[in-house]
């Protein structure tokens, strides 16, 4: 693996390493802290700030397909780090500028104090620190200590609101993913074995480089194993089948802004865990292992998640099994494995985790309107709320991918790395999926913008304005998302790099 040098010395590479790990922290240990007088809820854009600064210094400092070590080589960026980084930091930008209008929503509606908001910034702070930990691991024992973290935060916010469905929700997450992560954790227990019988010294016997490195001197039968056990677990937090469950009822339970960052970046970052593994298997064992095994939890999911969203009748639960989809889009890619798939893998993470989030951020102000996650109770949304009806729209617009957003540009590249590398029946069956799941969503999302307002006869239609401190994110999130899949613009070498590395070069 690229170990070239980085302009960053030893002492600043460890200071912008541990930045968006540290910040998010200090930020949720403030709120928690201030008793009399709560800080404004803007404070919570420092972390996303934070970790977007911190992307952009390590894109400028490394060379291209080189990496920044520190802490004994316990974080770790390189190319792929810098791509997610920016990710999580967009999307947590979107997520947390939504948070102080769900939260006035809260208080207005009696369902939050000045303690729960407390509480909501402090997990909501800690779960973006635990991710860029994961994203930020450069060992697997450290990674799988950070994803076990987000499970941990993320429990207490999807149980936020304390409600029956909310805490059952809850105790579902934490079963189903604490026992994907058991097998993560079993899996990563035999690649240390397998290094270590292969000579590996035990302080780098479970670091990422020096596994890929001595990827051909792992035990086959070990690996076979170890590998299969890592994507099963890990799998199991992005969302695959066939520990998927906790999926639909965690996202709709738990709040807007958090379902947002759940589907828009946990599930990325927890496949960047199997993407890293799918690394060391290919150096291993070959292409073929992972591609099967990836291949078969694609089809099963994005099967799956079609057949579900034809028979839904609930919003949340909807946009929830369009992340399984389109993870399994991701799945897909990543086990076609070829130059452009990775490419498209990449970005198809970035322009989902932003139209997502929008989608998410905008289902929970039909919530606070509408009083109901029910689909056939809400109708003429654009009439009624113009402002939100378009910002919902557009978002799931662009999670059919239609073109301009960036989730076409994706999706197109992944069919024509599918057909070119001689998987076109793969490809043309999961095509048969998306098109099914496509029409579901269009149909139950046209039901919900159109038709007549749902009000007494006789009472005047008073349109509802959503508010610039409201409208503003999901405005800049949908220009975002349409600006990356016009250009990859400054984005391009970033990207090029971290195909690079995930090809195993």
């Amino acid at each position: 693996m690229p170990t070239s040098p980085s302009s960053l010395g030893t002492t600043a590479s460890a200071l912008i390493l541990a930045v968006p790990i540290a910040v998010p922290l200090a930020t949720g240990a403030t709120y928690a802290a201030i008793r009399r007088y709560a800080p404004t809820d803007w404070l919570s854009l420092v972390s996303p700030a934070a970790i977007l600064a911190s992307g952009v210094v390590l894109a400028h400092a490394m060379p291209g397909g080189g990496a920044v070590n520190a802490y004994g080589g316990v974080l770790r960026a390189d190319a792929v780090t810098v791509w997610m980084l920016l990710v999580v930091g967009a999307v947590a930008a979107v997520a947390c500028a939504a948070g102080p209008a769900y939260l006035a929503h809260e208080r207005a509606t009696g369902h939050a104090t000045q303690g729960t908001a407390r509480a909501y910034h402090l997990l909501v702070h800690a779960f973006l620190g635990a991710m860029c930990a994961a994203v930020l691991a450069g060992n697997l024992g450290v990674l799988w200590v950070a994803i076990e973290a987000t499970t941990i935060v993320t429990a207490f916010l999807v149980g936020h609101r304390r409600t029956r469905a909310s805490v059952e929700a809850a105790w579902k997450y934490v079963v189903i993913c604490s026992a994907g992560i058991a097998l993560a954790f079993l899996g990563i227990v035999l690649l240390y074995y397998a290094a270590r019988a292969a000579g590996i010294p035990e302080a780098t016997a479970l670091d990422w480089p020096t596994l890929v490195a001595h990827a051909d001197r792992l035990d086959p039968a070990v690996t076979r194993l170890g590998i299969a056990l890592l994507i099963l677990g890990f799998g199991a937090k992005a969302g695959l089948v066939p520990l998927h469950a906790w999926l639909p009822d965690a996202h709709s339970q738990a709040p807007a802004p958090v379902s947002a960052l759940m589907s828009g970046v946990l599930l990325a970052v927890s496949f960047a865990a199997v993407l890293r593994g799918k690394v060391i298997a290919d150096a291993a064992l070959g292409p073929g292992y992972a591609q099967t095994l990836l291949s078969l939890a694609a089809l099963l999911t994005l099967a799956l998640a079609a057949a579900l969203l034809l028979g839904q009748r609930d919003y949340k639960r909807m946009l929830a099994y369009s992340s399984m989809e389109h993870m399994s889009l991701i799945a897909l890619g990543a086990a076609i494995g070829t130059p452009l798939a990775r490419a498209a893998v990449l970005l198809h993470i970035a322009g989902h985790g932003l139209a997502k989030t929008v989608a998410f951020c905008s289902s929970g102000h039909i919530l606070h309107l509408r009083r109901t996650t029910r689909i056939g109770r809400v109708r003429g949304l654009l009439a009624r709320a113009p402002g939100l009806g378009t910002a919902f729209g557009l978002a799931v617009v662009a999670l059919l991918g239609f073109p301009p957003f960036s989730l076409f540009a994706s999706e197109l590249g992944i069919v024509r790395a599918g057909f070119t590398a001689g998987l076109g029946w793969l490809t043309a069956l999961a095509l048969l999926l998306v098109l099914t799941a496509f029409a579901a969503l269009a149909l139950r999302t046209t039901r919900m913008l159109l038709g007549p307002l749902p009000l007494a006869p006789g009472t005047p239609a008073v349109p509802v304005r959503l508010g610039p401190a409201a409208g503003l994110p999901l405005a800049v999130g949908l220009l975002a998302c349409a600006a990356l899949g016009v250009s990859a613009g400054p984005l391009t070498d970033l990207l090029t790099a971290a195909t690079t590395i995930l090809g195993g070069h």
